[in-house]
């Protein structure tokens, strides 16, 4: 039986992770600030006397000293979320990525150079791309990002300053580290307070209010579902062969967000409207996006032979069930 530690794990993906390591025979520790996550998304899982929640700071250095100490594994998925929350809050963004992160992986080190075994699965997401100009995004292509006067840009920074540690704790103090960049996970349990797209487009189409579309819409995403990107993490961590390297982890079959909002209105049967809206309006007048967001999965297909079990459809068929159970 693993000992597990999954920081931001009442979160929307550390949930869903927590039950997966739980349905493995793990015996799992989830650590969450609660300050986007959620404690009730863990409603099931606490019923397992297998599960450990503690309510707290992964910026607290006596907890993750502490949490640390005795884990096989090293989940770390604490971090700001969601476009809202970085065009309002830039300097939490930076904080909330870099200094845990800073903490978790000093900790790891030393439990490293004392001759003992941990690994470490870190998370990090698909912004770090900033805008770069190419069609798909490979692992190994270059981070750009626009000005230090544009907030959004913080995000993907702190995130690579993020996968920039966990690189060279595994370089020059061999600890094991795999790094995943997430891109538009979608499904139960995710909420739209923070920006997110589809269950805000789910929550509007329900209550027959209008669709709020973002710019023109056409910008291009591509959604997963978090139990397929939930399965690529566990197995990646399970494989030799992923240590020390990055990985895309998400679906590469990508739709504009306008298709994506029609999609929404015509599965869910919704006389809803579709309005659009200014960035400057949604955000702030600094804001910059990105057209297009496109993950090359060759990578993760080659190291582990990840196939994905879910369509956009079923998707979003999964995301109007729950919300539609949610408010019954």
């Amino acid at each position: 039986m693993k000992q597990v530690l999954v920081t931001g794990g009442s979160g929307f993906i550390g949930s869903h992770l927590a039950e997966a390591l739980l349905a493995r025979g793990d015996q799992v520790t989830v650590v969450d600030d609660e300050s986007t996550g959620n404690a009730s998304n863990l409603a099931a899982a606490r019923e397992n006397d297998r599960l450990t929640y503690i309510q707290g700071s992964v910026g607290d250095e006596t907890i993750v000293s502490q949490l640390t100490e005795n884990a096989d594994e090293v989940y770390h998925l604490a971090a700001a979320v969601g476009v809202a929350l970085i065009a309002r809050a830039p300097m939490e963004t930076i904080e909330r990525n870099i200094y845990p992160t800073e903490l978790v992986l000093s900790r790891l080190r030393e439990r490293i150079q004392r001759g003992e075994n941990v690994k470490c699965f870190l998370a990090s997401t698909s912004e770090v791309y900033g805008k770069n100009p190419k069609d798909t995004w490979s692992e190994e292509d270059d981070l750009v990002f626009g000005s230090t006067t544009r907030p959004r840009w913080s995000y993907g920074a702190s995130k690579a300053i993020d996968e920039f540690m966990g690189l060279a704790s595994h370089r020059e103090y061999g600890l094991p580290v795999v790094i995943g960049r997430f891109f538009n996970v979608v499904g139960p349990r995710q909420t739209g307070a923070y920006g997110m797209v589809l269950p805000r487009f789910v929550e509007a189409a329900l209550k027959g209010k209008p669709l709020i579309v973002h710019d023109d819409g056409a910008q291009t995403r591509c959604f997963a579902h978090v139990d397929d990107v939930v399965r690529a993490v566990v197995t990646l961590m399970e494989t030799d062969a992923a240590v020390g390297k990055v990985f895309n982890i998400g679906s590469d079959q990508p739709i504009s967000i306008l298709e994506l909002a029609k999609k929404v209105i015509e599965v869910s049967g919704s006389s809803s409207t579709i309005e659009f809206q200014t960035y400057a309006d949604a955000y702030d007048k600094d804001f910059e996006d990105i057209r297009r967001r496109v993950p090359d999965l060759t990578r993760l297909r080659s190291t582990i032979g990840h196939v994905s079990d879910h369509n956009l459809d079923s998707i979003i068929h999964k995301v109007i069930e729950f919300q539609r159970t949610c408010a019954s």
